[in-house]
């Protein structure tokens, strides 16, 4: 008997979905999973989701804070909240912020940097490229064509400290500049004077300066500088508890900058409806206000890429020293041909797990990325693993 209903049409997606297309890195995925399968023993180098347990005085703050009647939060968060990270600010960064007009908390970075373009860039406008670098974090670009504006990415360069120059930036075409360092992927660090340089540009071609500094506590030397001990004025910065304490799953994050930029990311964010909610801001005024248990997972992160820095240069693997971020960069060896895919499935096959360059974009090729959140033990073992692969 013959269906009378009329064929469905394919479901018609959002053109910027539609272009992300399937996972790049197929293979990898089905190897790993075969491998769980098998029971294998995996050490995950490839999600930068640190293993370290989250301190007790915040898991006891977010215990404490739930309440007998669950309520909406605000986009404006409590005051607590606001006040314990300028107080984080002002003891780390010596930066000075109004916690009613400076301040607003976000459901992690990932949604805020996601999120932000949406009140700043349409279509209709004359000017709506947004500046980043590659490789680097894809949200970046995913953002900026969700809300409708042209993506600019700029290949980064290891002779250039993989840094995003204001010489490589277009600023006829940019209304927004990105800036992420400590860098994820390569951990790569900017100095003050590199700020500096960027602030100026930025004022000089009124853009608007965004700075992703999810990293900026997780550091072994000197401590990595904010933007805002440079400027306020059309910036913003993006701050995370997700590293620095260990609280990736709660999804914590804050923006602080420029007054006028807060005030429309106020205006903008009950509309999506990411507030956060009570008892992880109850949470997160305790790990704001503390900064023991952030000192002590630097300890143990210092110790654990101390630990692959003597490996790499015993062996004789090229990487990117650095003493900032959770994140090596390492070069792939010439007897793969440079292919970051193959020689991380070749790791895979002991057991490694490493990201891929090119899943970070244009400039990835070639190197693959070393995430630092095995415990030491584990650490330990998948080296005596590796060397195995490079002897």
């Amino acid at each position: 008997m013959n269906d009378p209903r009329p064929a469905t049409s394919p479901l018609s997606l959002n053109p910027v979905l539609e272009g992300q297309g399937a996972y790049p890195l197929l293979r990898l995925e089905e190897r790993r999973q075969e491998l769980k399968e098998r029971g294998e023993d995996l050490f995950d180098f490839g999600t930068g989701d640190p293993r370290e347990p989250t301190d007790g005085k915040i898991r006891d703050a977010l215990a404490e804070g739930v309440p007998e009647v669950s309520q909406y939060p605000t986009a404006k968060g409590k005051p607590e909240l606001r006040e314990a990270f300028s107080g984080w600010m002002e003891r780390r960064h010596n930066v000075t912020l109004d916690p009613n007009t400076e301040v607003l908390p976000a459901t992690g970075s990932k949604e805020a940097i996601f999120h932000a373009p949406l009140a700043f860039l349409h279509h209709s406008h004359t000017r709506r490229g947004v500046a980043y670098g590659t490789p680097g974090y894809p949200v970046y670009e995913r953002g900026t064509l969700f809300a409708g504006g042209e993506a600019l990415p700029v290949e980064l360069k290891r002779g250039g400290g993989f840094l995003l120059r204001p010489e490589d930036v277009d600023p006829e075409r940019t209304r927004i500049f990105w800036i992420n360092y400590p860098h994820n992927p390569t951990g790569a660090a900017a100095s003050y004077e590199y700020l500096e340089e960027v602030a100026e540009f930025c004022s000089e071609h009124d853009i608007l300066l965004f700075s992703d500094e999810c990293y900026n506590d997780i550091y072994s030397g000197k401590p990595p500088p904010s933007i805002l001990e440079v400027t306020k004025e059309r910036t913003l910065a993006l701050c995370s508890l997700s590293k620095r304490s260990g609280m990736t799953g709660y999804r914590s994050a804050m923006m602080a900058g420029d007054p006028e930029i807060i005030s429309a990311l106020t205006k903008l964010r009950p509309s999506i409806g990411v507030a956060i909610q009570s008892f992880v801001q109850d949470a997160s005024i305790a790990a704001w206000n503390d900064d023991e248990h952030a000192a002590e997972r630097r300890r143990i992160f210092g110790e654990k890429r101390a630990l692959f820095t003597e490996f790499f240069q015993q062996v004789g693997l090229d990487f990117l020293p650095t003493d900032a971020s959770f994140y090596l960069w390492v070069t792939v060896p010439e007897t793969f041909s440079s292919d970051d895919e193959a020689y991380a499935l070749r790791l895979m096959e002991e057991g490694i797990i490493v990201a891929p360059g090119r899943s970070f974009g244009p400039g990835g090729e070639g190197y693959v990325r070393v995430a630092l959140v095995p415990g030491l033990e584990e650490c330990r073992r998948a080296i005596s693993r590796w060397e195995a692969v490079v002897r």
